[in-house]
């Protein structure tokens, strides 16, 4: 762990949902963002801006909803400087706002179409008026990385003096190195105000500026769970949280260990997938395939680990594909509850390879197949598809009924969906809940073929107890193609 920066009393201020819904193609609903909101809440954030009270009515009563839920953390409404936004904000009963003025020459000439002192006025006036009406005012200089640093001191001190109670030096469109960051806040940290630093991704070094910030002095960082935000994103909350744990060894007081599921949460309820190899969180962040690493983690897991999955609330995962090796092999088989030689283990591995090398991904179900082909074991579903009904139309409700066999028992039930996939979907699970609790956590589909007819293939990550499995299912038809994926999932977890 790297030593010799000095932090202390670090604060995280969260804009998930403010910025991050900023995020092409994402709008959560009020409910949405308050549950988002106390999740982050529960592990500890300690100022969460909760929207922009200038957006909508139903933007300010989402604020409002959050703002009374009696939360611990600070609640805060983005403002431009404006005495309507300060209005706006204080019918929804938030603690602070984020007051942002533009601070660039590019910012006040063309987009304001002002002049420096002007905009350092309006600065020193909304902050007057908000504090006049009890909130707490961060002043936050919007394109401050592209801003005459002089200028922006003085906007600064202009607001101090006004009464703003924390500052934020914005890097709005990601252009700062860490290098630069460092020099800036030197200066910055000497106005004696808490210092915070908000960092686009644009460039990719978000969450390394932030840190940069953070050593030299800042005392507040604003992330986003995911990185979430404007085109690239802003730092990304849990690899701020965890550079600052695992590679400073500075306790943030955030809940690491739930710092998966509030991911999981937001991208959920975003519709914004995690990009599979994000850091922290990502699916392959403690996924093994290859046999070299594979023999090293069973060994050791720090050999190919820098932190434990556990703390961020993580499992650490063996995959299989043409790196695979015996050992990774031998531990999958284990969790079906299957033995091989070491003469039956070679052919189940040089299998899975050819698989590989013919550019086809090695789901559970595929290693389950070739294991059994290999070892001579059948076994047969333990849930069987008998009937499926499927209504749908441009006037019609999607409706799906299903009759599955378990046994010697049938189980029938319906569902409605946005789809015809969806509706039957919601049938096969509904007809399964009093005997298995499983989780649909992905769901994907590739036109493998071309044409109005063409080969379909669906696949799908489910989850039960803790454990998951993936599962595919491939036909011309996409509703068919979608319940054997799920069958096919749900039979292997039980």
């Amino acid at each position: 762990m790297t030593r010799g920066a000095s932090f202390k009393d670090i604060r995280f201020f969260d804009t998930t949902l403010r910025d991050g819904e900023q995020t092409p193609g994402v709008s959560l609903t009020a409910e949405e963002k308050l549950r988002i909101a106390c999740k982050l809440d529960s592990i500890g954030v300690h100022v969460i801006e909760a929207g922009s009270a200038i957006t909508s009515e139903g933007e300010r009563a989402s604020i409002k909803t959050i703002a009374n839920e009696g939360l611990s953390a600070e609640i805060c409404s983005f403002a431009r400087v404006l005495e309507k936004d300060i209005d706006l904000a204080l019918g929804c009963d938030v603690d602070s706002v984020h007051l942002v003025v533009p601070v660039s020459d590019l910012h006040i000439e063309r987009k304001l179409k002002k002049d420096r002192e002007a905009v350092k006025q309006m600065a020193v006036s909304v902050t007057e008026y908000a504090k006049d009406h009890g909130l707490i005012v961060e002043l936050s200089g919007e394109d401050a990385s592209r801003a005459d640093i002089d200028y922006l001191i003085s906007v600064y001190k202009a607001g101090i003096e006004a009464g703003a109670d924390r500052l934020c030096f914005c890097d709005t469109v990601g252009v700062l190195l860490p290098e630069r960051t460092e020099d800036i806040f030197r200066r910055l940290v000497k106005l004696n105000a808490p210092i915070s630093v908000h960092c686009h991704n644009d460039f990719g070094l978000a969450t390394a500026n932030s840190i940069a910030a953070l050593r030299v002095g800042a005392k507040q960082v604003h992330v986003t769970a995911n990185g979430l935000g404007e085109r690239a994103g802003n730092a990304a909350l849990e690899e701020v949280v965890m550079t600052l744990e695992a590679l400073y060894n500075y306790d943030t007081g955030i809940d690491t260990t739930n710092l998966y599921t509030t991911s999981r949460l937001v991208s959920r309820l975003t519709g914004v997938l995690v990009a599979p190899n994000k850091a922290i969180i990502g699916d392959y962040a403690f996924t093994h395939e290859s046999g070299i690493h594979t023999h090293g983690i069973l060994a050791s897991p720090d050999t190919y680990e820098p932190i434990s999955p556990e703390i961020v609330g993580r499992t650490r995962k063996i995959v299989l594909g043409k790196h695979a090796g015996k050992s990774s092999v031998s531990i999958a088989l284990k969790e079906f509850g299957l033995e091989a030689s070491d003469e039956q283990l070679d052919e189940i591995v040089r299998r899975i390879k050819d698989l590989g090398d013919k550019g086809k991904k090695t789901t559970d179900a595929d290693l389950q197949t070739i294991a059994e082909a290999v070892l001579g074991v059948y076994r047969e579903a333990k849930v069987k598809l008998d009937e499926l009904t499927v209504v749908s139309g441009n006037k019609v409700t999607p409706t799906a009924s299903v009759k599955l066999k378990v046994g010697d028992q049938y189980l029938i039930e319906s569902g409605i969906g946005i789809g015809p996939v969806d509706a039957a979907l919601h049938a096969l699970r509904r007809a399964i809940a009093d005997i298995a609790d499983i989780e649909l956590d992905e769901y994907r589909v590739e036109a493998i073929t071309g044409g109005t007819d063409a080969l379909v293939e669906v696949w799908v990550k489910l989850s039960k107890d803790g454990k998951t499995v993936t599962a595919r299912g491939a036909r011309e038809d996409i509703i068919m193609a979608s319940v054997e994926a799920m069958l096919e999932g749900i039979n292997r977890l039980m």
